[in-house]
């Protein structure tokens, strides 16, 4: 082989046929531009490893093209010969195939349909790094048939950036093999200072593709999050580039015509290339010599508490940054522009998170269930997160896909043949054809720009006619969008089964979104509650904003209340001929918190929603007591004071009477149910609960000999030498109490509570703290004299006896003449 087309795979080759030959599984380590994707297949091939088709997956459909383009090349053959592919709605293949590249949704079919994989002699996960969650479901599919029933079929895991020990380890311990080195070196360029806090990622962008063009040569490959951001640079940078730079753009949802022309060289001059993580894997695009890495990613996050996904822009992890600037060296020596500095590079995580965390697990769970295990049968490099798959298991359930046992139903194993989302591929198996353009718009990007209305409506009838529709609406429709969105309707419709049909859009909408039929709230603004109990926002201003009822389509994930950016009004007319067996009357009896008092309806429910509503009138003492205990909940206890001396008592003394309930006020909110709901019968309005006293609903805690052993350890009263019982405050850190100076003449001892002395605070005359004493025979014996020369002249009519231990407690006035 001529040094010209060696690569540095080539070095790695015999350890790697070797490795699968003696193991038949390995591990392969390979950096960017190192040739793994188009030389390794090959090479299998031609050490004749195995007898049967060699599968290699790629997680992008203009990845697996482009692979099988090359190395159809390489051999000099046409595609479908010896190398053909495989993609969703597209095949070039045949009976002379030996190596076949699919993407990775094509492998779980295939596996679901033949477990044995007949045919297949070896698998190759190409890009492993990349997590994608029907990767992790191949390998673990593919590792369970290997142990099972082919201990023949080779597994081969290939990344550039992969920390490979887990996934060896997960596929039995097996050989690591790595190759060394990019292609060509690359210069790392970052920023001098960081971009400011409010600055524009597409201006910025801009500025250093500008720069980045002026002092290279060669192509330009842009990394940028989105189509959004794509297109509001490509419309900066038409007119800053020199007149020899042609500009093109690379994202998913491109005509596939448009992807070619963005890969392939320019005819002349420079070529600039504005592209989404797409780029960063599989793909050589030629001539690009210069990287510029804005430095986000966008992923789709899902909430399992919100049963929603959305999209976030995140920054590129380093794993990320460095298969971004690895595509400058593929062709020659290059370098990568970083939109960020080498400081803040440190910061940066150090690789993506797996799809698994992050991803609506609703086609993992089908798929499972299909395939009958649950997630702990099966060899994950990472075990999905149980909160997020039981959702999705409950979400299958609505659908009827799942029995209530988890088990697939006859209607799961119909739609999880269908290459949608579960809830699409529902929607298509009831309403049969007639709900494929539908299916087909839902799956795709919105074809409307964001300005638009979120009525759904709109979007259906651009895709049912786009010339009628354009001239009618102000909204442009991106014609492209709409065409490739009516290609896949037309694939849809001839792999939907034949139903009655008859459904309107709106119920079409709603066989897919049962949980997110949504009722208007009271009130301005357009706030709605969701068949699944979740709340939706609209936008005041928007058409939609007044309707009572509408499925959401699409929002934004938000956990508190979800932004709703596409709906459909439907009436309650369909929503009851849809869904009549899940309608029912439900009494409820519910603290609301907006008008701080116990509600009692009775409604007529679809999930969540009221469709009819009224006042239960005879709602019964026992439901409105249990609401209120939620408004107790909400309020606080409010204990009055007499209460809270009582509460004081008990938690002094629990230290020596331990089977003394626990009457924290944690422990009370805890035990509420047990003490405080018998009690609050009549009580049902914040003013009520403000009135009420929940002394006796404490004191009935105790028993009867609780109650006698409470009052020796700790009384609730001190009587006084007159006889009088005075409150004991047991709140602070020792007991005490109040009371006039005059009503303690006779007391010799300090009054005690058990062997703790009482804090006395003696009153003047007036009800003025006079003294504070721990020591009232010590008082008497000294500062009483002080106290007494004071008081005498302030307070004449009072006794102020020299010897206070031998006069008569009072609380009267000396009488006149003495």
């Amino acid at each position: 082989m001529s040094q010209l087309t060696r690569l540095p795979i080539h070095d790695a080759l015999p350890d790697l046929i070797s490795a699968l030959k003696t193991r038949g599984r390995a591990v392969l380590q390979a950096p960017p531009g190192a040739g793994k994707t188009t030389v390794v297949p090959l090479a299998m091939l031609e050490a004749g490893l195995t007898e049967g088709r060699i599968l290699m997956l790629e997680p992008r459909r203009l990845a697996a093209r482009a692979a099988a383009e090359r190395m159809a090349q390489t051999l000099g053959e046409p595609l479908g010969q010896t190398v053909g592919y495989r993609i969703r709605g597209e095949s070039k293949r045949s009976a002379a195939t030996r190596i076949e590249v699919v993407t990775e949704g094509i492998l779980t079919r295939m596996i679901q349909s033949d477990p044995e994989l007949t045919g297949i002699g070896a698998v190759i996960f190409d890009e492993f790094h990349e997590r994608s969650l029907t990767a992790d479901l191949g390998l673990a599919l593919c590792l369970e048939i290997a142990e099972a029933l082919r201990d023949d079929l080779i597994l081969l895991a290939m990344s550039a950036t992969l920390d490979a020990e887990p996934v060896a380890g997960i596929m039995g311990d097996v050989p690591v093999v790595t190759s060394e080195g990019r292609a060509y070196p690359v210069d790392l360029k970052w920023l001098d200072r960081p971009l400011p806090p409010k600055h524009r990622l597409p201006e910025e962008v801009a500025k250093l593709v500008t720069h980045a063009v002026s002092e290279t040569e060669g192509g330009v490959l842009v990394f940028l999050p989105g189509e959004g951001e794509i297109r509001r640079t490509e419309a900066l940078l038409k007119d800053r580039l020199p007149s020899e730079c042609s500009l093109h753009m690379l994202f998913g949802a491109m005509e596939f015509a448009k992807q070619r022309a963005a890969i392939e060289p320019a005819k002349q001059g420079r070529k600039v290339v504005l592209a989404t993580s797409i780029a960063e894997t599989s793909l050589t695009i030629q001539d690009v010599r210069v990287v510029v890495d804005a430095g986000r990613a966008r992923r789709a996050r899902f909430d399992p508490g919100s049963g929603m996904s959305r999209l976030v822009t995140e920054k590129v992890t380093k794993a990320e940054a460095t298969q971004r600037a690895g595509r400058a060296g593929r062709v020659a020596e290059g370098t990568c522009y970083r939109l960020w500095t080498k400081g803040e590079e440190g910061g940066l995580h150090p690789f993506p998170p797996a799809e698994i965390d992050t991803a609506d697990l609703a086609g993992l769970a089908l798929e499972l269930a299909l395939w009958g295990a649950g997630p702990a049968d099966l060899a994950f490099l990472t075990p999905p997160n149980a909160g997020t798959y039981a959702e999705a298991q409950a979400l299958l359930r609505m659908l009827g896909a799942l029995d209530e046992a988890g088990r697939i139903t006859e209607h799961g194993r119909r739609i999880a043949a269908l290459p949608l989302h579960p809830r699409l591929a529902h929607m298509l198996s009831v309403a049969g054809p007639d709900a494929a353009p539908l299916a087909a718009l839902l799956a795709d990007r919105d074809p409307l720009a964001r300005s638009a209305p979120a009525d759904l409506a709109l979007r259906i009838a651009a895709v049912r006619d786009f010339r009628s529709y354009s001239e009618r609406h102000p909204h442009t429709a991106n014609r492209g969008a709409v065409e490739r969105i009516k290609q896949e309707a037309k694939r849809l419709a001839r792999q939907a089964g034949k139903t009655d049909g008859g459904y309107s859009d709106a119920e079409l909408a709603a066989l897919a979104y049962p949980d997110r039929i949504g009722l208007r709230r009271k009130g301005d603004a357009a706030r709605f509650v969701l068949s699944g109990g979740k709340g939706a926002v609209m936008e005041d201003h928007d058409p939609l904003a007044g309707s009572r009822l509408i499925v959401a389509t699409d929002l934004d994930g938000n956990p508190r209340e979800a932004k709703i950016r596409q709906a459909i009004q439907i009436s309650e007319a369909e929503v009851r001929s849809l869904y009549t067996d899940q309608i029912s009357w439900v009494d409820s009896c519910a603290w609301s918190k907006r008008e701080r008092r116990v509600i009692a309806r009775r409604q007529e429910r679809f999930g969540t929603v009221a469709l009819d509503d009224r006042i239960w009138k005879d709602a019964p003492g026992e439901a409105v007591a249990e609401a209120m205990l939620d408004g107790v909940r909400d309020l606080g206890l409010r204990p009055s004071d007499a209460a809270k001396r009582f509460i004081a008592r008990v938690m002094l003394v629990r230290d020596t009477l331990p089977d003394l309930p626990d009457m924290s006020e944690d422990a009370l909110m805890e035990g509420i149910e047990d003490w405080l709901l018998p009690h609050l019968g009549g009580v049902k309005t914040a003013d009520q609960w403000k009135k009420f006293d929940i002394l006796n609903a404490l004191r009935a805690m105790l028993d009867w000999n609780q109650m006698q052993a409470l009052d020796k350890a700790a009384p609730a009263h001190f009587t006084t030498p007159l006889g009088r019982q005075i409150p004991i405050d047991y709140s602070g850190e020792v007991p005490e109490i109040s009371l006039r100076l005059q009503e303690m003449f006779g007391q010799k001892t300090h009054p005690m509570v058990g062997r703790t002395p009482l804090r006395v605070t003696l009153l003047s005359p007036a009800q003025r703290p006079v003294q504070t004493t721990m020591d009232i025979p010590g008082f008497w014996a000294s500062s009483y004299a002080d106290v007494r020369k004071d008081m005498r002249g302030r307070y004449p009519k009072h006794p102020w006896p020299e010897d206070p231990t031998e006069a008569d407690p009072t609380l009267r006035a000396k009488r006149r003449g003495n």
